[in-house]
């Protein structure tokens, strides 16, 4: 079959398309024939060895992965042959027109959902619902501001926000991604490039301030969310690409949280939590994962530069057949 593998981490140029030997399921694994790959920030950053985990070269990237179950080892009873599936998470790499899961890490499609829009759930979606419940602990009512909503995860973050019965306030700074976040449910979107569009987000929110921050690039807004927040309010990092310097006081005043987190830390018991849900919101439609581009596989270095691009919209997804 052929997969993306990387010999030496750096730039986007190191991701080359090569064969390699199908993989075979042990006890409690799954083989799936792919027909979608989400690509993920993070993927960029473990490409380029400026992150923690540091895997084994050479290695194929990826956790994302929606298609067919091709075969499964002994002691799988959950998962069937011939059934349509997405990954949370891989053994082999998930960018590879097979990829090799444990059992846990492979959820059932509904017959509605693309293999496009499956690809695009693992971490987007994972992240979304982990930053929103499990870390915010969100609860009905309450006010959120998805800063940055325009991606993957922050459109994810929309339509659980708007399907938990919170008020959803998003940015984006252009027109197309400020028209999406509406259509996916927010009440309001503002466009971040403005110079008072905090003054207008404070406006919203009729003096009170924001229950919930969800921050998807901390090192230039961490300082400007304490500020947006009412007593008891949290901020979520949810990305970060360098240092930021912050008042503190804004956070003492409100007795506000800033939360970190990242999904590599989530127990099989939360991930269990995470899939049940965004299993139960494609059936019931209220999750939607938008694609923004669709790129063979073998483009896979044109991907890992257009995900990093700002104003990105929707999710980038590779496509193993279309490279063949």
């Amino acid at each position: 079959m052929k997969a993306i593998r990387v010999h030496e981490t750096g730039g986007p140029e190191v991701l080359r398309l090569q064969e390699v030997p199908d993989p075979i399921p042990g006890p409690g694994q799954v083989v799936i024939q792919v027909h979608a790959i989400g690509v993920n920030p993070v993927e960029t950053y473990i490409r380029s060895g400026n992150y923690p985990r540091k895997p084994a070269l050479p290695y194929t990237p990826g956790t994302d992965a929606a298609g067919i179950v091709e075969a499964t080892g002994h002691g799988v009873t959950r998962i069937k042959c011939g059934q349509r599936a997405y990954t949370s998470g891989a053994i082999s790499g998930a960018y590879a027109e097979k990829v090799l899961c444990q059992e846990s890490q492979v959820h059932l499609l509904p017959e509605k959902v693309s293999f496009a829009q499956g690809a695009a759930l693992g971490i987007p979606y994972a992240t979304a619902y982990r930053a929103l419940f499990q870390r915010a602990r969100a609860m009905p009512g309450e006010t959120v501001f998805v800063h940055g909503a325009s991606g993957g995860v922050g459109i994810a973050c929309v339509q659980l926000g708007r399907a938990a019965g919170l008020k959803v306030i998003g940015t984006a700074g252009t027109k197309q991604g400020r028209e999406i976040i509406l259509a996916e449910g927010a009440h309001h979107v503002l466009d971040h490039a403005a110079p008072d569009y905090l003054d207008q987000a404070r406006t919203l929110t009729n003096g009170k301030g924001m229950d919930i921050v969800l921050e998807m690039l901390a090192n230039v807004n961490l300082g400007k969310d304490l500020p947006l927040l009412t007593r008891g309010g949290r901020v979520v990092i949810i990305g970060c690409r360098g240092t930021v310097e912050i008042n503190p006081r804004d956070a003492m005043s409100r007795d506000a949280d800033i939360l970190g987190m990242t999904l590599f830390n989530a127990t099989e018991q939360d991930l269990a939590v995470i899939h049940a849900a965004l299993v139960a919101g494609l059936e019931n439609g209220t999750l939607r994962p938008i694609i923004g581009q669709q790129l063979p596989l073998g483009e896979a270095p044109q991907a890992h530069q257009a995900v990093m691009a700002t104003g990105a919209l929707g999710k980038i997804v590779l496509l193993p057949q279309a490279s063949q």
